[in-house]
């Protein structure tokens, strides 16, 4: 075989053995001998093969979900709480020289965190203020954080599990609360009522037409059974004029 085409393959091969692509959303560190020597932007590259080296780094919003994780509140009550991190990598040169496995240390330090700060405050406040427990978390971690050049975005807490005595204790409170507004409604619409119809006697007290409308109403939804029969004890002429005189 002809020796040149021998050294073109092994030149051709070697060339592309050092071919890269990086991705928009992705950096790479280039590494010699096992030295940092700098970060590679997107798109072609290349690195010497054998000699260099590359770690690619995602440099989009990573999420990851926190681990399920038994607490014991401020009023002792047990619970299982898990939540989910928002983060992105702002220095990638940090985070790959500076910890191992960065993922894993946020997860580390966010279930610390999570059990730390659940820890300290009653039931009640973890479950009507779970966006400022997030915030609280993930000011405990972005506090380590920074250091390894990492961004946390968010924290938020997902679900919290109660024990089944504390959840039908909760649904009997709940119950009881709606059926306490649910007779203070009820309360504040009969004295409405009530007030209204003292109104409504004292008009018809004043007026002798008002009266007989009434009547005549009265005696229309009587009459709308068709069931009935009415019997007047002396003539419909006669009962304005007495109504009449009883009003003066």
């Amino acid at each position: 075989m002809n020796p040149l085409l021998i050294i073109g393959i092994v030149i051709g091969l070697f060339i592309l053995g050092g071919i890269r692509i990086i991705f928009e959303y992705k950096r790479a560190l280039k590494f010699r001998f096992g030295k940092y020597i700098k970060t590679l932007q997107p798109g072609f590259r290349w690195i010497i093969p054998f000699i260099e080296t590359i770690q690619v780094v995602d440099i989009r919003v990573i999420t990851f979900n926190i681990d399920s994780q038994e607490v014991m509140t401020e009023d002792n009550v047990p619970c299982s709480i898990d939540g989910v991190v928002f983060f992105k990598i702002e220095d990638p040169v940090k985070a790959v020289l500076e910890v191992e496995e960065y993922t894993f240390a946020i997860t580390q330090l966010a279930q610390a965190a999570l059990r730390d700060v659940c820890g300290k405050v009653e039931l009640d406040t973890i479950l009507s203020k779970r966006e400022e427990m997030g915030k609280n978390i993930k000011a405990i971690v972005e506090k380590e954080t920074k250091e390894w050049g990492i961004v946390v975005i968010d924290v938020k807490i997902k679900d919290i599990q109660l024990p089944e005595n504390m959840r039908r204790m909760m649904a009997n409170q709940a119950e009881a609360e709606r059926s306490r507004r649910a007779r203070i409604i009820l309360a504040l619409a009969e004295e409405q009522a009530a007030g209204k119809l003292l109104e409504a006697g004292k008009i018809i007290d004043q007026s002798p037409s008002a009266i007989k409308l009434r009547l005549y109403q009265t005696l229309a939804n009587i009459a709308s059974e068709k069931n009935s029969t009415i019997l007047f004890p002396f003539p419909e002429e006669m009962f304005p004029k007495n109504i009449s005189k009883k009003g003066k």
